[in-house]
């Protein structure tokens, strides 16, 4: 299953580090692009018919579509706490340009309706706490169904502490039922170094069902992304003294916009085992600030 594996190319030519489409994933959805600008440098682009949002990674960015532009104060990092970002309507012609530079994540989903060029302050993006213990991470809900108006678009952000796991228990929504909806899933993730530079790593795993057997256990580095076409994914296990964020971006093909995930019924039962734990104490990271 190493085609799941997007690994990082060191020799990617900027602007364009990472690209994911439908063509290339092989599935009808969901897209990512990461884009890296120098100081003073810009990039025009078209929608055409994904909606997109933008999401500093790292630095700050003016994003222009026809006559309003917005600016992105961004953050330094992604352990900087969330950040404020931008939402392109398909059928758009937008650019980005970044005064000192920086890393910028491009998340797209096929859409049907047109929604409005819109931007959102990192003051109102809903961070949430999640887990206990050893399996607490911080969840930034940033465009997620009950956070943020799009067409089919879902995302977020997950940090989890070094030696710590997430999207645990592993869960899957590859159906459209009463409890689940059909999504692709795109993983995307940056590990923190080790006190002098160190590379830092994880580990990404997916299985099946019987029906639909897939089958991966990757380790993942910075810059890496992680396909999820169907099955149970998770643990995403950070190494210890590596804390691990990744972008989750999602959408599929149901007439409702809503994350409803089935756990895997053998790991189902770690969630009462949070109840009386405490949350772990490295948490929150970066700057949360208080909602509006």
């Amino acid at each position: 299953m190493t085609e799941l594996v997007i690994v990082a190319d060191p020799t990617s030519e900027p602007p364009v580090l990472l690209s994911v489409t439908p063509e290339s994933a092989g599935w009808a959805h969901t897209s990512l692009w990461i884009v890296s600008l120098s100081a003073d440098e810009g990039i025009s682009l078209e929608s055409e018919a994904d909606e997109i949002l933008v999401v500093p990674l790292a630095g700050s960015a003016a994003v222009t579509c026809g006559d309003t532009r917005f600016e992105l104060q961004g953050r330094a990092s992604v352990f900087d706490g969330p950040t404020d970002f931008a939402y392109v309507g398909k059928d758009s012609e937008f650019s980005i340009d970044s005064e000192f530079g920086g890393r910028f994540a491009l998340c797209g989903a096929r859409a049907a309706a047109q929604h409005p060029f819109r931007y959102v302050a990192a003051e109102a993006v809903a961070v949430e706490q999640r887990g206990a213990g050893n399996c607490s991470r911080q969840i930034h809900n940033f465009a997620t169904a009950d956070e943020f108006e799009a067409d089919s678009i879902i995302a977020c952000e997950v940090i989890t502490p070094g030696g710590n796991w997430s999207s645990y228990p592993s869960h899957k929504h590859d159906e459209n039922t009463d409890t689940e909806t059909e999504l692709e899933e795109i993983y995307y993730f940056e590990i923190a170094p080790g006190p002098t530079g160190e590379r830092g790593f994880g580990y990404q795993r997916i299985h099946g069902t019987p029906a639909r057997p897939i089958e991966l256990l990757a380790e993942v580095h910075s810059g890496d992304a992680v396909l999820v076409p169907h099955g149970f994914h998770g643990p995403s296990i950070a190494a210890p003294g590596h804390d691990m964020y990744y972008l989750n971006v999602m959408a599929g093909p149901g007439d409702v916009r809503a994350w409803r995930i089935t756990d895997d019924p053998e790991q189902a039962w770690i969630r009462a085992a949070w109840t009386d734990a405490a949350i772990d104490p490295r948490l929150p990271f970066g700057r949360v600030p208080d909602r509006p």
